[in-house]
């Protein structure tokens, strides 16, 4: 396999025996190895091997020492297919919640970095195709295990016994155990210009007058939080203060528009509302641009469209218009006043956050990736090739994923939106942003 090649790559030295022989490693070495200034004990391991009492027990030592340790790394063959046990075992170390990468050894030259391919329904989020032999990419693995070295590490408890199938139904395929995430509750922000209906709108929602309405622009200055109860989850409403031009921005309302901004820190999902009673003004354009700033699920609100301008196709098609960048978000149309089409508002929240915490199965997302991929080939970039080696979602809120290429300069932005539209026609993603981040191998996410 090679992890004992590896250990002494590290070290700078010859320390652990290194063999053909599978299972020359049976005990568990350890040496403090300074990264270039940072200093970290490697624990070279067994291989996991069931065959004989001598490697059960090789094994256990091995589990032992990853429950141990701040960072682990976990070796596969590049040369030959995913095993099934692999899986399990990578599976079962990933629910530790420590930093864990898949390193595929092995993999000698560009041509055999295509197995790599095969090993992308591990799910993992840091994997490195290397040849600890040939030296061949073994310090982007250094660089990733130095960016871990001072990051406080999470622990969960699992028990040794517990069977792989009851792990896996608590497992999510995010990495998070489902038990400790939180998603019952849902922020959502009601933004807009002044006196567009606001705070009548969250009245409607609430069935209670909660909030103050006048037809005095600015009569919101703090953001009004309230909560209810939507199916089985608790959503927050922020009214936030309405925003003006900034030449109009004085004293209070300054300083109310900096609490709004922190306000949508905490959101997960933006109610834009607009009036559909007037033309949309260059303000509502930037208003909706905070939705993109800070990477909400949004949801546009056409208030007052008993007294609408135009007739439904014609207000929709100029503000798909005039807002491209949220061509994916839920348009509703309703009046505050007269709570007409309000209740619609609660069920879209509900579909919404669906969207902004979804978890794309690895293996179902690398289809729909080489299917598109095939039906439109990546143009080639200063005349060479392009190729996307596998995707991996590492982030939710909203779904973010790492497109592995070779070339990633040469994804360009128009290609990444086609495979966003593909995706979004394929997981129903309606309401939510959509991020897909071209990197190379080893790159850290936190660099994205």
């Amino acid at each position: 396999m090679g992890k004992s090649s590896l250990f002494n790559r590290f070290a700078k030295k010859r320390i652990a025996i290194t063999s053909d022989v599978a299972g020359t490693t049976r005990d568990v070495k350890k040496e403090y190895i300074d990264f270039d200034g940072k200093e970290a004990q490697i624990v070279d391991t067994g291989g996991i091997d069931e065959s004989s009492e001598l490697f059960k027990r090789v094994k256990n030592k091995a589990i032992e020492a990853a429950k141990e340790a701040d960072i682990i790394l976990y070796m596969v063959n590049g040369k030959e297919l995913p095993d099934e046990r692999d899986k399990e075992l990578f599976y079962r170390l990933q629910a530790l919640r420590k930093p864990i990468a898949l390193v595929i050894n092995k993999i000698d030259n560009d041509k055999e970095e295509e197995r790599a391919w095969e090993f992308a329904e591990f799910g993992a989020d840091n994997s490195f195709a290397i040849s600890v032999s040939h030296n061949r990419r073994v310090g982007q693995l250094v660089e990733w295990v130095k960016s871990h070295l001072d990051e406080p590490i999470q622990e969960i408890a699992i028990d040794e016994n517990e069977s792989f199938e009851s792990l896996i139904e608590r497992f999510d395929e995010s990495g998070v155990l489902q038990d400790e995430q939180n998603f019952d509750e849902i922020g959502v922000a009601i933004i807009g210009r002044t006196n567009v209906g606001k705070s009548s709108l969250l009245n409607a929602l609430l069935g209670e007058e909660r909030a103050v309405v006048s037809d005095v622009a600015g009569t919101t200055i703090d953001p009004v939080d309230e909560k209810i109860a939507v199916g089985d989850k608790t959503v927050t409403f922020i009214d936030t203060a309405g925003l003006r031009r900034r030449g109009k921005i004085e004293g209070i309302e300054r300083y109310a528009l900096n609490r709004t901004r922190q306000m949508l820190e905490r959101a997960d999902i933006a109610l834009l509302v607009l009036d559909a009673s007037e033309p949309l003004k260059e303000l509502d354009e930037k208003i909706a641009g905070l939705v993109d700033e800070f990477k909400l699920g949004c949801i546009i609100v056409l208030n007052k469209w008993d007294e609408a301008i135009g007739s439904y196709d014609e207000v929709v098609k100029e503000l798909r218009y005039r807002f491209k960048f949220l061509s994916w978000a839920p348009v509703v149309t309703v009046s505050a006043k007269s709570k007409k089409r309000v209740h619609n508002i609660n069920d879209l929240i509900l579909k919404v956050f669906k969207s902004y915490t979804t978890h794309i199965p690895t293996r179902e997302l690398n289809e729909v990736i080489k299917d598109a991929t095939i039906k439109h080939h990546i143009p080639s970039f200063r005349g060479k090739p392009v190729n996307i080696l596998f995707a991996s979602q590492y982030s939710i809120k909203p779904p973010k994923i790492a497109l592995i290429s070779n070339r990633p300069k040469g994804i360009h932005f128009s290609y990444i939106r086609y495979l966003a539209n593909r995706l979004r026609e394929r997981f129903d993603l309606e309401g939510s942003p959509l991020i897909l981040i071209p990197k190379k191998r080893g790159e850290r996410e936190e660099e994205l």
